[in-house]
C-alpha cells in the first residue's frame, strides 16, 4: 500500500473510521460542479470516511413516532456526524502537511433545503469508491453495514488509487419503497444518467419531515434505513411496517 494511504488510513481508524476509499471524481465533475460549484468540482479525487450506527439504536426506528426512539437517534445521528467530522479533519490536515490540497465536506450538510441537497453528496464519492452501491432509498448500501453509516468527505488533488462502483445487489427488494409513510421513493434502481426524481420525491419526504417537527419537535425518521436487510444482524430483530 502506498506510504501515503497508509498514513491516511491509520488516522482515520485513530477516529473510529470503518469505511475507507478513494473516488476518482472525473466522470461525475459535470454533476458535481452543477449541485457545488467550481470550488467542490476542481478536486480530481475524494477520500470517503464512513462510520456505522448503533444496532442498539437503530433496531427500535419501527417505534419512530415515540420521541424517546427518535430522541436517541437524533443522538446518535449527531455523535456520528461529529466524529465523522473531527476524522476529516486530521485527514484534511494530515494532506496538507504533505503538501496536497483538502478540502472536507462535513457529514451533514444542506444547502438546499427543498431538494434535501448538500454541496456535496458524500454517497457518489463512497458509491465511486466502492463502498458500496445507491439502494431504492436513494442511500448508500455497504456490503456489510447496508445502510447504516453516515458518511463524510475529504476533497483532495492527491493521485491516490481509486476504487471501482460495486453493481446493486437490492435486486427485487422493495422494503424501503413499501415502509415509506409517504411513498417518497418510486421503486427505481439507481441510474446515473436519470435525475435523482426518477428514484426519490424529496419534498413527499421533506414535507413530512416538517409534520414530524411540529408534532414531536424532531424530524427525523429513519425507517428506510432500519428496514434495509443488508447489514441487518441477530435473529430477534422484527420488522414491522408502519402505517
Amino acid at each position: 500500500m502506498d506510504v501515503l494511504e497508509y498514513g491516511l488510513r491509520r488516522v482515520a481508524r485513530t477516529q473510529g473510521i470503518e469505511l475507507f476509499g478513494v473516488a476518482d471524481l472525473a466522470a461525475a465533475r459535470s454533476f458535481i460542479l452543477a449541485q457545488g460549484g467550481e470550488h467542490i468540482a476542481r478536486f480530481p479525487r475524494a477520500i470517503s470516511l464512513g462510520m456505522r450506527l448503533i444496532d442498539g439504536v437503530v433496531d427500535e426506528l419501527f417505534r419512530h413516532e415515540e420521541p424517546s426512539v427518535i430522541y436517541s437517534y437524533r443522538a446518535l445521528y449527531n455523535s456520528v456526524n461529529a466524529s465523522l467530522d473531527r476524522a476529516a479533519l486530521l485527514v484534511a490536515k494530515y494532506l496538507q502537511e504533505a503538501d496536497f490540497k483538502a478540502y472536507p465536506i462535513p457529514a451533514s450538510q444542506t444547502v438546499n433545503q427543498k431538494q434535501l441537497e448538500g454541496a456535496f453528496p458524500h454517497k457518489l464519492a463512497a458509491n465511486l469508491a466502492g463502498l458500496g452501491w445507491i439502494g431504492k432509498n436513494c442511500l448508500l448500501i455497504t456490503p456489510k453495514n447496508g445502510p447504516r453509516v453516515r458518511l463524510a468527505t475529504v476533497l483532495t488533488d492527491t493521485p491516490l488509487q481509486a476504487g471501482k462502483p460495486i453493481p446493486s445487489r437490492c435486486e427485487d427488494c422493495r422494503k424501503c419503497v413499501d415502509i415509506c409513510p409517504v411513498k417518497a421513493f418510486t421503486g427505481a434502481p439507481f441510474n446515473p444518467s436519470e435525475p435523482r426524481e426518477a428514484r426519490f420525491k424529496a419534498y413527499l419526504c421533506k414535507e413530512y419531515m416538517d409534520r414530524r417537527e411540529e408534532i414531536l419537535g424532531e424530524g427525523l425518521c429513519g425507517l428506510c434505513v432500519y428496514v434495509c436487510p443488508w447489514g441487518r444482524r441477530g435473529e430477534g430483530v422484527v420488522l414491522r411496517r408502519q402505517m
